[in-house]
């Protein structure tokens, strides 16, 4: 049985084709953005520690429906899963050097804001409704129903640089473990 926190095990699997390898070593955009917190926040600003940004398309509203054609398109589904993972690891993410977690979609806030609660997310949701930090650090996007939609990458920031990505994020409900793997293998 399929839930909001897993994952179909037959959906297409996404390629690297390099849309993400200009990233590692760029500066971060200095911009402010609303959060569901009900603040902006310019992570250029924050990031004077280990932050980890999770990017994701969209999440579904309550009792919506997936299509087969959103699941047809390779590393689209799955951002709730991706959500959750980061929710559930988020001690072990901090025991590890992370100081802040935030998901980014370019969903509204308002939108945004529904989501935290229903998933009881410990973290801020970030709203790039208006794209200009996907435009910044030119992330890939795609398109769905007239809507340009972020890819699904995470970034590790360190002051204000990336300096890890994961692209592309496959299965999206190991994402978080694929981030606390790398934060293991940087303390050994």
């Amino acid at each position: 049985m399929i839930t909001d926190t897993t994952v179909p095990v037959d959906l297409p699997v996404p390629v690297d084709n390099g849309e993400c390898d200009h990233l590692t070593g760029c500066s971060f955009p200095s911009l402010d953005l609303p959060t569901t917190s009900g603040s902006a926040v310019n992570l250029a600003k924050h990031l004077n520690a280990l932050t980890i940004i999770f990017c994701y398309p969209r999440t579904a509203a309550p009792d919506e429906i997936v299509p087969d054609e959103w699941n047809a398109i390779p590393g689209a589904r799955g951002c709730t899963p991706q959500a959750c993972s980061f929710r559930d690891l988020l001690s072990e993410l901090k025991a590890h050097g992370v100081k802040n977690v935030y998901g980014l979609s370019t969903q509204s806030t308002e939108y945004q804001q529904e989501v935290k609660e229903r998933l009881h997310l410990p973290y801020d949701l970030i709203s790039d409704e208006k794209l200009a930090f996907v435009q910044s650090l030119n992330l890939p996007t795609m398109e769905w129903k007239g809507d340009k939609l972020v890819k699904r990458i995470t970034l590790a920031v360190l002051e204000g640089k990336i300096i890890h990505t994961w692209y592309p994020v496959f299965p999206t409900d190991k994402s978080a473990d694929e981030v606390l793997k790398w934060l293991k293998n940087r303390e050994a």
